[in-house]
């Protein structure tokens, strides 16, 4: 019974922007937390990105070029907790019932992750190939 007081208590204070700097941070942190023990494919993209961190270093590409990576690299990563966010509000709405609007809402979320992907893949090319180029 007072986990489910405690639960109540904690939804009505659930609009509320945190005061404290370093709560935020620890949510913050549970977020990351979440998606990184919940989605596949969240795992995955972590994995390309020690692999084209990994290359980046061993092909020795420049400062700007590994910038770039990097920053890449975080668009993905950022899409895809903002489409595990999508889909959970949306599950929290629509419950087990079919919405077309649940379903455009969770299609263009993931397209946008795919958009992203592809993009990294592209600039993932054009910093790798020529520094490969060199090595034969």
């Amino acid at each position: 019974m007072e986990k489910k007081i405690k639960s109540i208590q904690n939804r009505k204070e659930s609009y509320k922007t945190s005061s404290n700097l370093l709560l935020s941070f620890k949510y913050a942190f549970s977020g990351i937390s979440y998606v990184l023990r919940t989605s596949r494919n969240f795992k995955i993209q972590l994995i390309f990105t020690f692999a084209s961190l990994v290359i980046g270093f061993l092909l020795k590409i420049s400062l700007s070029n590994y910038v770039i990576l990097i920053a890449t690299i975080l668009s993905v990563l950022i899409l895809e907790i903002l489409n595990t966010s999508i889909e959970s509000i949306v599950d929290l709405v629509v419950k087990k019932e079919f919405s077309s609007l649940a379903k455009i809402s969770k299609d263009t979320s993931a397209g946008a992750v795919l958009l992203a992907s592809i993009n990294s893949v592209i600039i993932a090319v054009y910093i790798f190939v020529p520094r490969i180029k060199l090595l034969f």
